[in-house]
């Protein structure tokens, strides 16, 4: 059973999101058909499995007793699935379906589609003997919605076609990220939202590069990126207190020392690359040609990168099979003010 949108659980405010968003359109909100994944997971101990195999805190979805504080609770959460050496697996948003503590717990797990079998076989091989079901699921449709200058109350909007999408919710990465909306197969969001367009999906990558936030294997490598050098802290995906988890021990032990070195950035070249030509994980160097980082992924001009946080205001080089193209990093408006001192 899916649970239906409320406009009331819409938290997020539009200023910063429409000051950051450069996207094209009218200036009404865009929406993007996402091509990643999602899995159901329900039964009686779904929240305790969860708990045990990602990094934030998945009891924050499950309800509380009375109908007050069932409201309360996130409809969604950002969280990486690791493995034993505490490098990622992938990234995944959670969706809360189940509204009342009489009700099974019932989440939904988006991923990237590319890791979707490997997600399912490391849920089972946890799995063991727990009252869980884990299965694709196939009869939805996943948007992400970024406001423009004109959108309007979009949270209405949805909350009254609530039967073609059950689930709204705010990014909970970050609100410059806008909204997660969940859809039945086949549904064209921008026919619910009044004034809306759909966007190219392009649009959408150049928007998150813009903004620093990585999204599936290609920004974020199964068994190379490290949770806490891909900003999952500022990004509400990581719980310090919640307890034991697979792959806890380095992220703990790195969040205790305090000393974070190497981040996800966006970066920009002077012009489009061929991102296609570019091999995965080609070195950014500094003028005099000392290693500054690596480079993940883009598209045109924009990008992300792991660089050295001493290098972010220095002349950088992207060098890919001898060539040099020249780029610049930043440091994210959204970021927290202390994180780039």
């Amino acid at each position: 059973m899916l649970v239906r949108a409320r406009a009331a659980a819409v938290t997020t405010t539009l200023p910063g999101i429409r000051r950051l968003w450069r996207g094209g359109g009218s200036g009404a909100a865009a929406c993007f058909p996402l091509g990643r994944a999602l899995l159901d997971v329900r039964g009686a101990e779904t929240a305790v499995f969860l708990q045990g195999l990602l990094t934030n805190d998945v009891t924050q979805l499950i309800a509380g007793d009375g109908p007050t504080a069932a409201a309360a609770l996130p409809r969604s959460l950002y969280a990486h699935a690791l493995n034993v050496q505490g490098r990622c697996l992938c990234d995944l948003i959670l969706y809360r379906l189940h509204e009342s503590p009489e009700e099974e717990p019932h989440i939904l797990l988006e991923c990237d589609t590319g890791v979707l079998d490997a997600i399912q076989k490391h849920l089972k091989l946890y799995k063991i003997r727990r009252k869980v079901n884990i299965t694709p699921c196939l009869d939805l449709s996943l948007w992400a919605v970024i406001p423009g200058e004109q959108a309007g109350d979009i949270a209405s909007s949805l909350a009254k076609c609530a039967d073609q999408a059950p689930i709204l919710s705010p990014d909970p990465r970050t609100e410059v990220m806008g909204w997660r909306v969940i859809t039945k197969k086949g549904v064209n969001l921008s026919e619910i939202i009044p004034g809306s367009h759909v966007g190219n999906i392009q649009d959408y990558h150049r928007h998150r590069y813009k903004q620093g936030i990585p999204e599936g294997v290609k920004d974020l490598p199964p068994g190379v990126a490290l949770p806490l050098e891909s900003n999952l802290a500022y990004m509400n995906g990581i719980s310090f207190t919640k307890g034991c988890y697979i792959g806890q021990e380095l992220t703990a032990r790195t969040h205790h020392v305090g000393v974070i070195r190497k981040r996800l950035l966006p970066v920009q070249f002077l012009a489009p690359l061929p991102t296609d030509s570019i091999p995965e994980g080609a070195d950014i160097v500094t003028e005099t040609g000392k290693s500054a980082g690596k480079f993940r992924f883009g598209g045109g001009e924009l990008g992300i990168a792991l660089l050295r946080l001493a290098n972010v205001n220095e002349a950088l080089y992207l060098n890919s099979g001898g060539d040099k193209a020249k780029l610049t990093a930043s440091i994210p408006e959204w970021w927290p003010k202390t994180a780039s001192k």
